[in-house]
């Protein structure tokens, strides 16, 4: 008897240590994917605050509510199981996907920059729609739509980091990226679209230093709107330059993969301090150059088709 509740309880230790092995394969395939679809996860936090805009302060977070839970139920139900089929029967998707999904992002960013050096920055029209239902109704769907895009590249992107695991963990870990990244961006999201309201009410304190503090966050919004559209561009660049470079090497063609890597570990070498940060820069850097250079071919390219068949954007 004894033996028999010994190599019971040797069972449960082992079945324990296989669980927490498990768990930490699922987090860290979950950080990684994360990691890698942080261009992504930068453009949706920049964008969705727009989609607020013309609407009263007291709908601000139900609107983000409601963008939430469809960016949820898009990542979900719609995407994950998708994602899912094709790593288990179709695996040799991913990679193309991927080179489709990075390509994008090269275009999106490039084009951004284009914008913004014809003057042409795409503002919103004024809404013609007055009734606040249907406009709430309006921009809750548009941006669900939106998400849906940056969603499929985020999932995509998490596949094609975790292809290599087990589809249980590539399923639980394709969760924890589906629910981390939404609550995180929309979060920030509404932290964001909130500052100015939070501003006012600091600055209306009897504290000096509060108003002071309260008039800063009012000023800084537009500021910082500015800087996320930046960063968002930025990161689109590098992160979907850096894609097509990978899924080049992965078709055959390492010259920019390994030019890119060459030139990083060369700059951290140069450098006694700061090594590491010299090579993940220039890295990034070799990314986003690859990234514009394929972004203004789609853009000429796209230039060559009627207006009429092109998406806004």
């Amino acid at each position: 008897m004894p033996g028999g509740l010994v190599a019971l309880l040797d069972d449960i230790a082992a079945i324990a240590k296989m669980a927490a092995a498990s768990l930490d394969d699922v987090a860290g395939a979950s950080v990684k994917a994360a990691t890698k679809a942080a261009g992504v996860v930068i453009d949706d936090a920049a964008v969705t605050p727009t989609y607020v805009v013309g609407l009263t302060p007291d709908r601000e977070l139900p609107i983000i509510g409601k963008i939430a839970l469809g960016s949820l139920r898009n990542k979900l139900v719609f995407l994950l199981p998708a994602a899912l089929l094709m790593s288990a029967f179709a695996p040799w998707l991913i990679t193309p996907l991927l080179l489709a999904g990075g390509s994008y992002l090269c275009f999106e960013g490039s084009e951004k920059i284009l914008h913004v050096l014809m003057g042409d920055h795409h503002e919103a029209a004024a809404a013609t729609i007055t009734d606040p239902k249907e406009l709430e109704k309006r921009q809750v769907a548009g941006a669900i739509r939106t998400d849906f895009i940056l969603s499929g590249e985020i999932m995509a992107i998490a596949l094609g980091t975790i292809d290599h695991q087990p589809l249980m963990t590539q399923a639980l870990a394709l969760v924890a990226v589906a629910i981390g990244i939404t609550a995180g961006v929309y979060g920030v999201v509404a932290v964001i679209v909130k500052m100015d309201d939070i501003g006012l009410n600091l600055a209306k304190r009897k504290a000096a230093a509060t108003r002071a503090i309260g008039r800063g966050m009012v000023k800084t919004m537009p500021v910082l709107l500015e800087a996320l559209s930046l960063i968002g561009t930025a990161a689109m660049l590098w992160v979907g330059g850096g894609i097509v470079v990978h899924a080049l090497a992965v078709f055959g063609w390492h010259a920019p993969e390994q030019l890119i890597h060459d030139l990083g570990a060369g700059a951290g070498h140069a450098m006694p301090m700061g090594g590491a940060v010299a090579e993940w820069l220039l890295g990034a850097i070799g990314s986003a150059v690859v990234g514009i250079g394929i972004g203004a071919m789609i853009v000429a390219v796209l230039k060559l088709v009627p207006k009429g068949k092109q998406a806004a954007h």
